[in-house]
């Protein structure tokens, strides 16, 4: 079963979970042919390995704190952002329990 997106001009909740992010997933938020945004749950320790996206993308931490490795290392604390270019390789590791907001933009 697909996942349901919202729909344009939707209003989506993405203030932190607090108490409530130990029981929450990663869910997908919207998906067209040149965007998507998802609603990135890490539990503590957990590593996402290296791999590279065919877009540009941006991850703004909701809550928590992660390391992002690409070519240098990367700490995003709550409220941080940051951009990568499109085929960048990197990796995001939960230094605690975290929320992150991806969004990618293709080109097609």
């Amino acid at each position: 079963m697909a996942l349901r997106h919202a729909e344009a001009g939707e209003v989506v909740d993405l203030r932190p979970l607090g108490a409530s992010l130990a029981d929450a997933t990663t869910a997908a938020l919207a998906k067209t042919e040149q965007f998507e945004a998802v609603r990135l749950v890490l539990p503590s320790g957990k590593t996402i390995p290296q791999h590279a996206v065919s877009g540009q993308i941006t991850l703004f931490c909701i809550e928590g704190s992660v390391r992002l490795h690409t070519d240098r290392e990367i700490v995003l604390g709550a409220g941080q952002w940051v951009y990568l270019e499109r085929g960048e390789p990197h990796a995001v590791e939960a230094v605690e329990e975290s929320a992150l907001l991806l969004t990618i933009m293709f080109d097609r």
